[in-house]
């Protein structure tokens, strides 16, 4: 019988003042059963930091490799951004760079590496592609925190993040990781 997947919920206050973005989020999120609660976390911390309009998670969630994990489209429908969690492939970055005006990925294992296997490869636009580090301990530090029901506060501000979620407090940084020239 194949396991079916976890919906959470997470109620997000975001203040973001590097964007001057203030709102409030009520994400529903199916946290696929291969999914590790650290890749759902860097998910939706990716979501509330790319929060924007039409901006949505993938429809077929981690189980379809064919879309990113978080699209931003506009009013017509177009692309305007692929935006990948994890360490994507340099063929799977290739293929975006050409889908996508805005190619961004939030990592947390190794992401100066990723920058070096980009600069590496013949990936298209490689220099505009935007590679984010994420801190492992941090996002396993609020997976521990994970219920099917999350209420968060997060603030943002000079690119450290500051999160209240299940009454505990998280501090951290997303920093920008630079694509080395070919």
């Amino acid at each position: 019988m194949a396991l079916t997947a976890t919906m959470r919920r997470f109620e997000l206050e975001l203040a973001d003042s590097d964007r001057d973005l203030y709102d409030t989020l009520d994400l529903r999120v199916a946290q696929h059963p291969s999914e590790s609660d650290r890749y759902l976390v860097a998910r939706v911390l990716a979501r509330a930091l790319e929060h924007a309009e039409g901006i949505a998670f993938s429809k077929g969630g981690v189980s379809d490799d064919t879309e990113p994990a978080l699209t931003i489209r506009d009013l017509r429908g177009d692309l305007r951004a692929w935006i990948e969690i994890g360490a994507p492939t340099p063929d799977r970055l290739h293929r975006a760079g050409k889908a996508s005006p805005r190619v961004a990925v939030y990592a947390w294992k190794a992401p100066e590496q990723l920058a070096r296997d980009v600069a590496d490869q013949a990936i298209h636009r490689a220099d505009a592609l935007e590679i984010y580090a994420l801190d492992a301990a941090l996002l396993d530090a609020i997976a521990a925190t994970l219920d099917r029901t999350n209420r968060w506060a997060l603030s943002v501000t000079g690119g450290a993040l500051y999160l209240d979620a299940g009454g505990k407090a998280f501090e951290g940084a997303v920093t920008r990781v630079p694509v080395p020239p070919a």
